[in-house]
C-alpha cells in the first residue's frame, strides 16, 4: 500500500515537472517564432536599401561618402541580424542587432536629408516607390518587434515565477533578451517626403 502511495506521489510530481517543462518550451518557441517575423521584415528592409542607393547614386554623384556609409551600415545590420537569428535570446546578439539597426537608420536619415537638395531625385518614380516601401517596412518591423518583446516578456515571466524557476534552473532555460532600440529616431519610421 505504501508503494502505491509513493508511486502516486512520484507520478504526480513527474506530471507537474513535465507540464512546467512543456510550458517553458512553448514559451521559448513562441519568442523564437516572433523573432522570425522580425527577421523577415529586416531582411526585406535590407534588400530594399541597395536599390535605393543605386537609384540615388545616379543623381548624387558628389555624395559618395554618404552612399557608402549607407551600404556599410546595411552590411553591419545584415551581420547583426544573422547573429541574432542564430540565437534570438542572446543578449549580446540583440544588442549588436539594435546598434546596427540604429546606425542604419541614421545613415538612411542622412541620405534622405541630402536627397532634398536633388529635385530630380525627389521626383524619380523609382526613388519614391522605394522610399514608400521602406517606410511601410519600418512600420512592419515596429509591429514585429512589439510582438517579439511581448513573447519574450511572457517567456521570462513564465520562467521566473515559483515553482517554474526551479524547473527552468534544472533544465537551463536562460532568460531571453528584449530587442530594445535606444535611439528615439529608430522607434519611428523615417519621415520621407518626395512631394
Amino acid at each position: 500500500m505504501e508503494w502505491l502511495i509513493f508511486l502516486g506521489v512520484i507520478a504526480v510530481l513527474a506530471v507537474f515537472v513535465f507540464t512546467i517543462y512543456n510550458r517553458l518550451i512553448v514559451g521559448r518557441n513562441q519568442y523564437k517564432n516572433a523573432f522570425a517575423q522580425i527577421d523577415v521584415q529586416l531582411t526585406r528592409r535590407h534588400d530594399l536599401i541597395p536599390n535605393l542607393v543605386e537609384t540615388a547614386r545616379g543623381y548624387m554623384k558628389h555624395e559618395r561618402e554618404t552612399l557608402e556609409s549607407v551600404i556599410q551600415a546595411r552590411n553591419s545590420a545584415v551581420t547583426g541580424l544573422k547573429a541574432a537569428a542564430a540565437d534570438p535570446g542572446d543578449p549580446n546578439a540583440m544588442q549588436q542587432l539594435a546598434g546596427a539597426e540604429n546606425q542604419l537608420t541614421q545613415a538612411l536619415g542622412r541620405l534622405f536629408a541630402l536627397s532634398e537638395a536633388y529635385p530630380d531625385l525627389k521626383a524619380n518614380q523609382n526613388m519614391m516607390q522605394l522610399s514608400e516601401e521602406l517606410a511601410s517596412t519600418e512600420n512592419r518591423v515596429a509591429f514585429a518587434r512589439q510582438a517579439y518583446n511581448d513573447s519574450v516578456m511572457a517567456y521570462n515571466n513564465l520562467r521566473e515565477v515559483v515553482p517554474n524557476n526551479i524547473i527552468a534552473g534544472m533544465f537551463s532555460f536562460q532568460p531571453a533578451q528584449l530587442l530594445e532600440i535606444e535611439d528615439k529616431s529608430m522607434r519611428e519610421a523615417p519621415k520621407v517626403s518626395f512631394t
